[in-house]
């Protein structure tokens, strides 16, 4: 009898059910198995998890050794089971198509045992079919228990790493919390920072020290395939008494333990430690205390053994004064001091968070496998109309990072400020440091900036203003193409490569694409001319996006395929390059062009044709959840929040946020549509295009399309209602699954926009071409996130980038969305550039599965062989 409340066992049907959920336990219990006599059925991915490959036993020179290793989970309806994941199939992961929450079907795999353990071994994966996400009905499903304590696999190692970076603590192994010690702190027991500093290469064991943190380090992780430490990790904090200030390093397997617990703040009691010369290489915060002494010499090693470090956690309730320990001190700016601030200034900043971009990923220098992971984010403070924009790094706070949405209260502790006075005077930002620390709602309890004078002014603030006011202007997720590009392609090239470097061809362009890791995102220059400028209107954006490639007119000739490897048959939709060579300004062509018929040669019905891909229309249905907290008044919210500072509590509310439906103006094509072909030269309403690209266009040996606009790439206004779903879509895949409870009524049509321009770019050869797109984001739905001056020096993106007053007085009027027009400006812009040859900056990024974005952000044009000049 199944319990009430408990998750539907029917729900399971097609996750294993169909052999009683004993397929993952008959494969590893009477190994070998026929698979054709007992076929897979789909399998749950529970979790994804990496790990540093070599290990001890591995030969270090092994020919293609794999930097890191992954080990899947799986789950039917009766157990799950940890496997290896061999490196033929990494790619899966890195291009997010095998995550936790979908479902596989194991085509091929083998069984391998531990030969220094008694019958013991783990399943091997050679050969996987994704299947898709989780049916709707299964998504609040949770996996058996796993049988033990779960370790990697291979290599020996005695933990995972987190799955997209290296700078934040995951799995079991990181403690949350250390209780406080009880212990009595003698006084005249204890040594002074600057003592020691004085008389360290004396001794051979020293006294204890009594000291407070004054600054923490993300995490350094340092493993290497080729080296068997058990937790190679690394973390840097700065600490203080009354005699000054001086560097404490936390390594290896004290690093999982202490961690989380060393907090800025936080009062230390250090016994059985090392005293070392300091490192010289290391980053050095700034000292908000220009009286307080710093001893850069030496530096404080605790570790777990030669000697065995122990560390106490003193309760603030029980310092005292007679210890004379030093308080944290901060350096908060307001957005109206931040123009007269020099690059690389150090403040802190507090501020009410506007907008909050997705998560993307760079790849770190001379590290093939290892990425940084960044979002952008802005905050208001009442001083100034403009906001504070911010690229916040990964600080080792995961729960933190991943929870930043709109309308919280954000404190960034340890800023840089970035400004570039030759490229962009008025262009400014701030970026994390090493040292920085990131709080928000729910995290300022406690804090010891909570009695700084420029956060009490905040405060203040906050409390004279409306929430409707401030709700209608927030933005979540989307492109964010920031921060502007130099005004000459020269500027660009600096403290980059040779420019022979830094441009690539057309024909390269696919091998960059296949290149890029899941959220990757690449800035990447070619050459080439302008010939084709069409609107796509919110409806074709919208179906092409979701799964439905556009209406393609039969072609001449194609371009063939090569013959796709395992993994190539999971990202089925990345092949954009097209076999049908084309015009671009015929594909998804609106209504109103039929009525051109005088530039029309011909017609063609082509029916559309479904990517072989997971269905947009069945991510729709995904259920997410919505808040467990209860919902209160604004007025009880917005006071809860305030407590963190003033009676130090918090509590959330449920805000409806009204959101147009685009369903009531956008309207779907039919499945076939007459597509027309255009000849000559000229314009339509919704598209240019130079006589050059009809001359060329059926001789060109390759074309590559890559202009569609997925949900992803679309900024969305906030809702507290969809506030989960909206932050899942703007995170990376969790490397865990997590059950949902509550079924999001999100739809499709949500993310849509009101439309994008499609750019076709013919090869300065004149042999290859590719679709790009380019998003408007000065429409007036944002106003307020996006500033003119980004793109103040192109006359054609800035033309593109705002909705013309006639498109606008089009919606007004409530006519189709469809019959959008090209603006004069537009055409006159693309004409003064008609057969001249220019560089154009993409921006591309890696939305996971065969997503690829891949936007124009900047035209150079090229005036004269050294001289390079914006459009």
């Amino acid at each position: 009898m199944q319990e009430p409340g408990s998750t539907p066992r029917a729900a399971m049907e097609e996750v294993g059910a169909g052999l009683q959920g004993t397929w993952l336990q008959r494969v590893t219990q009477e190994w070998p198995l026929d698979p054709a006599a007992q076929p897979a059925p789909p399998l749950a991915v529970v979790a994804v998890e990496r790990y540093l490959g070599g290990g001890p036993g591995a030969a270090a020179s092994a020919p293609f050794c794999p930097q890191y290793h992954y080990d899947v989970t799986l789950a039917d309806g009766t157990c799950q089971r940890q496997c290896y994941l061999v490196p033929p199939l990494h790619r899966l992961v890195q291009r997010g198509a095998l995550r936790a929450g979908c479902q596989v079907r194991v085509v091929r795999c083998s069984y391998l045992y531990d030969e220094r353990q008694l019958g013991r071994g783990f399943l091997c994966l050679e050969q996987l079919e994704v299947v898709g996400d989780l049916p709707a009905a299964a998504l609040g499903w949770r996996a058996p228990p796993a049988e033990s304590c779960r370790l990697p696999l291979k290599g020996g190692r005695k933990h995972f790493l987190p799955l997209w970076n290296t700078d934040d603590p995951y799995g079991d192994l990181w403690v949350v919390e250390q209780p406080p010690g009880q212990v009595d702190v003698e006084a005249s027991k204890l040594i002074s920072l600057g003592h020691l500093e004085m008389s360290w290469r004396s001794r051979i064991h020293f006294p204890p020290l009594l000291v407070r943190v004054m600054h923490k380090s993300r995490l350094r992780y340092y493993g290497k395939p080729d080296k068997s430490l058990d937790v190679p990790y690394q973390a840097y904090f700065e600490v203080a008494d009354s005699s000054g200030m001086i560097s404490v390093v936390l390594w290896n397997s004290l690093c999982p333990e202490w961690y989380n617990s060393i907090k800025v703040g936080t009062v230390l009691l250090l016994e059985q430690y090392a005293v070392k010369t300091s490192y010289a290489c290391k980053t050095q915060p700034t000292p908000r205390d220009s009286q307080m002494k710093r001893f850069a010499t030496i530096e404080i090693s605790l570790n777990f053994r030669d000697p065995p470090t122990k560390i106490t956690v003193i309760p603030e309730s029980v310092v005292k004064p007679e210890w004379r320990l030093p308080e944290v001190k901060y350096r908060f700016i307001t957005r109206s001091e931040l123009d007269d601030l020099p690059n690389s200034h150090s403040c802190d900043i507090i501020g009410l968070v506007t907008f909050v971009g997705r998560t993307e990923r760079t790849k770190k220098k001379g590290h093939g496998e290892d990425f940084w992971t960044s979002r952008w984010v802005h905050v208001i403070d009442g001083t100034s109309h403009q906001p504070l924009i911010m690229e916040l790094f990964a600080t080792s706070q995961p729960d933190v990072f991943e929870r930043i949405h709109p309308m919280m209260y954000l404190v960034c502790t340890q800023m840089r400020v970035v400004r570039n006075i030759t490229e962009h005077p008025l262009t400014i930002y701030l970026t994390t440091s090493n040292e920085s620390q990131i709080f928000i709602t729910g995290w300022h309890k406690g804090q010891p900036y909570t009695k700084d004078i420029k956060v009490k002014s905040f405060i203040r603030w906050i409390n004279t203003q409306n929430e409707d006011d401030h709700m209608k202007k927030t933005v979540i997720g989307g492109y964010y193409p920031f921060p502007p590009l130099p005004n000459t392609f020269l500027e660009y090239c600096q403290n980059k490569r040779s420019i022979n470097k830094v441009l690539k061809t057309i024909s390269e362009m696919e091998r960059e694409l296949e290149d890029l890791h899941y959220r990757e995102h690449r800035r990447i220059a070619i050459q080439g001319i302008i010939s084709v400028i069409r609107y796509v209107s919110c409806s074709s954006a919208a179906q092409d996006a979701s799964g439905v490639e556009p209406v393609q007119p039969p072609s001449k000739t194609t371009v063939k395929h090569s013959k796709k490897s395992v993994e190539d048959r999971v990202n089925k939709g990345k092949d954009r390059k097209c076999e049908d060579k084309e015009d671009p300004s015929s594909r998804c062509a609106p209504l109103e062009q039929h009525h051109h018929a005088a530039v029309l040669t011909r017609k063609s019905a082509v029916k559309r044709k479904i990517i072989h891909c997971l269905d947009f229309e069945q991510k729709r249905d995904l259920a997410v959840p919505v808040s467990s907290c209860p919902y209160f008044t604004r007025s009880a919210r917005k006071k809860g929040c305030l407590d963190e500072f003033l009676q130090e509590d918090s509590m959330s509310e449920n805000v409806r946020l009204a959101v147009p439906d685009a369903s009531e103006s956008c309207t779907d094509k039919e499945g076939t549509n007459d597509t027309p072909e255009i000849e000559e030269m000229g314009r339509t309403c919704d598209s240019w295009q130079s006589d050059l690209w009809t001359r060329v266009k059926d001789r060109l040996t390759e074309h590559l399309h890559h202009s569609t606009v997925f949900p992803e790439s679309i900024p969305h206004t906030f809702d507290y209602m969809h506030q989960d779903f909206l932050l899942q879509q703007c995170n990376l895949h969790p490397a865990k699954h997590k059950p949902e409870e509550y079924k999001t009524n999100m739809e499709s049509h949500d993310f849509s926009s009101t439309g994008h321009y499609e750019v076709t770019i013919l090869g300065i050869n004149r042999d290859v071409a590719i679709d790009i797109a380019f998003l408007p984001l000065l429409c007036p739905e944002y106003p307020h996130l996006f500033q003119m001056e980004n793109i103040q020096n192109d006359t054609l993106l800035s033309c593109m980038n705002c909705i013309s007053v006639q498109q606008q007085e089009t919606t007004i009027n409530e006519r189709p969305c469809d019959v959008f027009p090209l603006s004069d400006e537009i055409v006159k812009a693309a004409t003064d550039l008609d057969k001249q040859r220019v560089i154009c900056i993409l921006d591309i990024c890696h939305l996971g599965e065969d997503k690829v974005e891949v936007f124009l952000s900047k035209i150079y044009r090229i005036t004269e062989p050294d001289v390079v000049t914006p459009v």
